[in-house]
């Protein structure tokens, strides 16, 4: 299993184009990117899509921002691939009536990686399901659907700054209870 660590040290060497590890780093952590950018867009092609980008965009100079000690690696890759995924999609505007189909799993994924994945979203959640019901919608919503705060702001009726203090709250919740 590749470590916090393992990534890091990845990633640094990206910075210094080390292809070796550049291939390391997208053998560890496409999958968990592809699913976030998936959840996002709805769509598999469009999905590999933003997947390479983010990695070309890593590749290209984007490894040097990475900050040892600031954000877990895989943190700071999950965001990378939220927003270049909710760029896509204020860019375009869905195709078909299809955004609450369920796209199959990654095939890429072995048994246990499915098992692994399985129990991290069951413990993910549990701890959404510990929040305020409206606080775990915007949760869910900013981060799983790509909305943006204003429009959260607007169907909960909150300021916007109300809804960057619930989801700012809401993360450090969610922090403690996934670290317990």
């Amino acid at each position: 299993m590749t470590t916090r660590e393992d990534i890091e040290e990845m990633i640094h060497h990206v910075a210094l184009n080390d292809r070796a590890a550049f291939e390391g780093l997208y053998a560890a952590t496409s999958a968990k990117l592809f699913g976030i950018i998936l959840r996002v867009l709805k769509d598999r092609a469009a999905a590999e899509d933003v997947l390479q980008d983010v990695y070309m965009r890593l590749w290209k100079g984007g490894a040097q921002t990475f900050a040892t000690g600031r954000a877990s690696p895989i943190s700071w890759l999950a965001t990378i691939a939220r927003n270049r995924a909710i760029d896509r999609l204020r860019r375009t505007k869905p195709e078909s009536g299809l955004e609450g189909v369920a796209e199959p799993a990654d095939p890429a994924m072995g048994p246990e990686d499915l098992v692994v994945a399985s129990s991290e979203r069951a413990q993910i959640d549990g701890c959404l399901d510990e929040l305020n019901p409206d606080r775990a919608a915007a949760v869910r919503g900013a981060y799983l659907d790509g909305e943006t705060y204003a429009d959260l702001a607007a169907r909960f009726d909150v300021p916007l700054n109300t809804m960057r203090t619930w989801l700012r709250r809401s993360l450090i919740s969610l922090k403690d209870c996934l670290s317990r």
